[in-house]
This record gives structure tokens, sequence and C-alpha cells, in this order.
């Protein structure tokens, strides 16, 4: 039975399709196959075409000349034009275009291999698991193809259990960062393609049989009953029993697993500890299935809205927030536990309880640290100006690419809203499918709420928050730049709102740029007076929008984009951060930390 579950699994994956993801994957028994990789610049895909483009890895035998059979010659004779372990390194996690000054702006393919022992134990199982790589991934063990993933911003893995040798396996995986029309996001953005495999690599160990996903939340209406589900990979008929276990709150819950693998389960209970930005307050959880356990921490809390209020833990709340873009420092993709504490915690400084996650799901010790520091999130998929929203293929890649964000960060308290797009062109087709994309969410995870980064209209001068999709969403929220891309700053607080939604309303991003340390006037653009004055002024307009729930300023950090290009002031970056990439607080900075201040005494 094993045997031919592995095949069917390996036959699934070569044919492009990774199999389910493994949620709570740094709880696990894993080895981690981050750092000192190899790797070759491809630009002609030498290595996975011949010269008459017949794709190596679709011949019955590969050619010696497909890199990902990391060959080496036999004899002084034999040609062969490539070698792994003569090229250069790179340290993985991370992108190559901060690494490798000559790649800074490099779109293409680059090939990596990383080289490891593994002793695999009889009758274990073995996964591979990449947190994300930007954009599109062929992946191969020992000359196998696993597969190949698409979307720059999230998990999936791979089983690798009859592939893994005890010593000198080889993992090879061709990189492409080229954007497409088709893709999503789509190819203009306003920030870094930044390439390469930009998130963790682990092995996860695995019984036969094994917990690989679980949902344990607050059932919605329910505040005092934990319900979900737990999901068995390849139940055996003997095994049909699993328990949760939270001591704090003497729960011991024993189910019967279904014949389809998966128990669902509705736990009672009293006393809980709601989880909210004054107290994040996390329990211990164990799984347990077959004496196997699997532990988590988890918050509960319920949030929902109520004609135009949030409501989290029943009470009115107003999101205090700020966007992020997922860089580092150094002006690379960032990943680290450091780079979440980094960012997250000058959020804390500016008053934040909540934090935009933009344009695309971040990699997960963000989330996990938000949880921790009693921050709400908004996620995000990169569904961004605009897509082929009549392509089936790129519904379904934006269906995936939700899906997994969801499967991997569903148990996470921070999370109070999954956001479908930002900034999207309105017509037909988008409105289906955006609509699509927001049926699809509540049936994974009818708990958090909904929302999208709209546009508005101006009709006679009045701006008007009004979007066909804001029917399906729980929040309206809308991006507007009044003072930088239009309108009059003198005269905002004169500037009158209106919506036919009586929901709340979240101002997603405004916001304008400052060279810091730049000074001048306050009608002197690029200067942090212009800046600050930008603010002041936004604020009393935005004081006076109806429905007002939350604002989230663009942005937290300035960061990287190709698009930005004056010299002396930008030079590459979007400046609209309220702190500079070198992290310097600009004057904004406090105008919009006061204003949270006072916004937290009126609460």
């Amino acid at each position: 039975m094993k045997k031919l579950l592995t095949a069917l699994l390996l036959t699934s994956s070569v044919l492009g399709f990774a199999q389910n993801l493994i949620s709570n994957v740094p709880n696990r028994n894993t080895t981690s196959l981050n750092g000192t990789w190899n790797y070759i610049i491809d630009p002609y895909q030498t290595g996975f075409y011949s010269f008459h483009m017949d794709q190596f890895d679709k011949q019955e035998k590969p050619a010696k000349g497909a890199f990902f059979n990391n060959y080496h010659a036999q004899n002084k004779q034999e040609l062969v034009e490539y070698d792994f372990d003569k090229s250069p390194t790179i340290n993985i996690p991370s992108d190559w275009n901060s690494q490798i000054s000559e790649l800074k702006y490099y779109e293409g393919n680059v090939w990596f291999k990383k080289s490891f022992d593994y002793n695999l134990k009889e009758k274990k199982r073995l996964f591979l698991y990449f947190g994300a790589i930007n954009y599109k991934a062929d992946v191969y063990l020992n000359g196998k193809k696993l597969g190949t993933h698409v979307g720059g911003f999230t998990p999936f893995n791979y089983e690798v259990t009859s592939i893994v040798k005890p010593k000198d396996n080889y993992l090879v995986v061709k990189v492409d960062n080229t954007r497409h029309k088709e893709d999503v996001p789509t190819i203009n953005t306003d920030w870094w393609n930044y390439g390469g495999i930009t998130r963790d690599v682990t092995l996860i160990e695995e019984e036969s049989s094994f917990i690989e996903d679980y949902t344990i939340q607050l059932k919605k209406g329910n505040a005092n009953t934990i319900s979900g589900f737990i999901k068995i990979n390849n139940l055996e008929a003997s095994q049909n029993n699993a328990s949760i276990s939270i001591p704090e709150l003497k729960i011991n819950y024993k189910g019967k697993i279904g014949s389809d693998g998966v128990l669902n389960f509705e736990i009672p209970t009293k006393k809980i500890s709601y989880w909210s930005p004054e107290n994040p307050k996390l329990y211990d959880v164990i799984i347990d299935f077959n004496g196997q356990k699997l532990n988590d921490k988890i918050g509960f809390r319920t949030i929902e809205t109520k004609e135009d209020k949030i409501l989290l833990n029943g009470k009115p709340v107003f999101l205090r927030g700020i966007c992020i873009h997922e860089e580092n420092a150094k002006g690379g993709r960032a990943n680290s536990q450091e780079d979440a504490l980094r960012l997250l915690n000058w959020a804390k400084e500016l008053g934040c309880n909540y934090v935009r996650l933009a344009h695309y799901p971040h990699n997960e010790n963000i989330i996990r640290e938000a949880d921790k520091m009693g921050l709400m999130v908004w996620e995000e998929i990169p569904v961004y100006w605009t897509v082929e929203f009549t392509n089936e293929n790129t519904y379904q890649n934006t269906k995936d690419q939700l899906t997994a964000a969801i499967t991997r960060d569903k148990n996470r308290a921070s999370i109070i809203i999954w956001s479908m797009a930002n900034e999207t062109p309105v017509s037909d087709a988008r409105n289906t499918f955006i609509k699509n994309l927001v049926a699809h969410t509540k049936s994974l995870d009818n708990t958090r709420l909904t929302s999208a980064a709209l546009l508005t209209l101006q009709v006679d001068g009045v701006g008007m928050i009004d979007d066909e999709i804001g029917k399906s969403l729980d929040i309206i929220a809308f991006n507007q730049y009044l003072g930088w891309y239009g309108g009059n700053l003198e005269e905002a607080e004169k500037k009158v709102w209106k919506t036919p939604y009586n929901k709340p309303v979240i101002v997603s991003e405004f916001g304008g740029d400052a060279k810091a340390g730049f000074h001048g006037e306050k009608n002197e653009r690029w200067t942090e007076e212009y800046q600050e004055y930008l603010y002041i002024q936004n604020l009393k307009m935005i004081e006076k929008i109806p429905h007002l729930s939350g604002t989230t300023p663009w942005i937290l950090v300035d960061f990287r984009s190709p698009k930005r290009l004056l010299p002396g002031i930008q030079d590459g970056y979007n400046r609209k951060g309220l702190i500079s990439n070198d992290g310097e607080k600009k004057k904004a900075f406090y105008i919009m930390q006061d204003w949270y201040a006072k916004k937290k005494k009126e609460e």
C-alpha cells in the first residue's frame, strides 16, 4: 500500500502538481537545507533545452547537458559544459538581486544545487518543503523531476521517500523570475522582482500515516466553542482516533477519524482568555495521532462586522495600521525572524495594533511574530493592478496561491482579513474573478473577514467609494493619494466622501514621497516637510470619511522599485516610507504616531 501511495504521489508531482500542503512545518521533525548552494546563471536555458528547443526533462534518457543531472565528465575527452561544484555559491534563503551585483536587475533563469546526506529510517516518509521560490520553479532530486511550481510567495512540498539516498543526494532547482502578462502578479508592479529561493528549504520526516493539516479556531458565531478539523495523510484502517489537548483550558478531546482521513470536531469550553492586541494570549495545543504529537501555540478570538463596525471579541475596534513590504535592511527580500521583528517593532512604535502585509503573502516568521506581539494582520494575494481576468489558468493560479496562504496561516489569531486584490480596474470579468475568490475563501475559512483595496470615483467633486465587488466583501477598503497624485491639500478637510455600503471602511493606502534628510518648504515636493503637511491634511480629511474603521498609510519603510528613477531622490526606491531604507524616521512618522495615540485614547 505504501509503495502504491508513493508511486501515485510521485506520478502526480512529475506532472506538475505538488502534494497537499503540510501545515505547521516549524513544529515538525525537520532538517534545514538552508545555507550555501552552488548556482549557474542560465539566460538562454542551456541546461533545460537542447539547441533544437527539446525540453531535456521530457526526454526518455535526458542528455548529459541537462543541468538537473549534475553530471561530471567521466574522462578527459568527454564534453560537459557545466559543473555545479566549480560554480560560485550563494546563501539560501535569499534573492540573487541583492547578493550578486551583476544580477541586480536580472530577470531570467538561475539554477541552484545543494548536496546532502540523509539516512531515512525504514517505514518513515520524507518530504521536501519550500517556503517560497520566485517565480517559477522546476525541482529535481537525484536527477528525477519532482514537479513545477508557479507563484512567488507561497509554500509547496513534494514527497521524496523513494528517491532520497543515505549519501550524496543532489537537489537541483531551476528558478525563473521572468514576468509574464498571464502571471499573478502580472508584468507591471511597483516593487522589486526579487528572484531566487527566497524562503526556507526544509526536509520533513514523518510516519507512514501522519497529521497533514488541521484547523483549530473558535466556531463562527460561538465564542465558547472550539471547532475545526484534523486531516490525516494515508490513514490506515487500524488508526481511527486522534486527540486534542489544551492543558490550560483543561481540554482533552478524543474523536474518531472518518474513512476520508478527516476528523471534524466541536469542543465546548469556558473561561477562554481571548487574544487581542492588549492580551496576545496563545495557548499550548497538542494534537495526538497514533502516538505522534504535533504542538502549536494558538490564540482564540472572534472577528466580525456589525453594520459599519469591526468587532474584535464582540467589541468595536479601530484598526491603527501601516502597510509593509517584505524587504530587509540591506534592500533584499526579508525572510528571517530578525527581519520580521525589525519591521513589526517599528509598527508598534508608530502606535499600530494592525498591519497590512502588501501585496502578497509574506513569510511565516512575520505572521507568527505578529501572533506573539498582538498585531492584527491583513494578508493579501498578488492580484495587483491588473491580471488576465478572463484567463482560466490565471484564475487557477490565483486560487492555488490563495489556498496555500490560507492553509499555512489559518491557525494564526493575528490574521483577521484575507484580501483578494489591490487597485484592480473594474470590469465584468474582474468582478466575477474576485467574487469567485471571495466564495472560495469563505469555503476554506468562514471565521475571518474579506476585503480588497479598491479604487474610487470622483463625481462632481465627491469621492465615491462604490465598487460592485463591495457587495461581496465584509470590509470596504480603498486607496487614495490626495496631494500626491492630484488633489488640493489646502482644502483637504472640505473633501466629501460617500459610499452606498453600510459596512466598515478602511483607507488602505494614502501618502506621498519624501527623501529622508531633504528639507524645504511644505509646498516643495520630495521634502520631509511636504510629506509632513500631506499627512496633516490627509488626516483632517480621513476623519470625516463615513463608516471609518481603520487606516494603513503607504508605507512603513522605503522600498526598492525599478519604476522609481529620479536621480538624487528616488534612485530606485519608492520614497513613501515613514522610515527611510536606512532606518531614519521622517517627520511624517511623528504626525501619524500622534494621531494614533489620539485614536487609542478615544477607544
